[in-house]
């Protein structure tokens, strides 16, 4: 679970970043924000579910 969040706030972060340098509104970051954060976060419970499988 842990994995799922780190990578959902790297997601969320990358994508403000990316929003700001292309300079877009806050409503803009925003959107990419959430965008890049779910994005983030199913790559992450992919991950997240792969070392489960691995371990146990």
């Amino acid at each position: 679970m842990l994995v799922v969040l780190a990578m959902a706030a790297l997601g969320a972060a990358l994508g403000a970043v990316t929003a700001r340098k292309r300079n877009g509104s806050r409503a803009d970051m925003a959107q990419y924000a959430a965008g890049y954060g779910i994005a983030f976060a199913l790559v992450g419970l992919v991950i997240s579910l792969i070392l489960v499988r691995l371990v146990v």
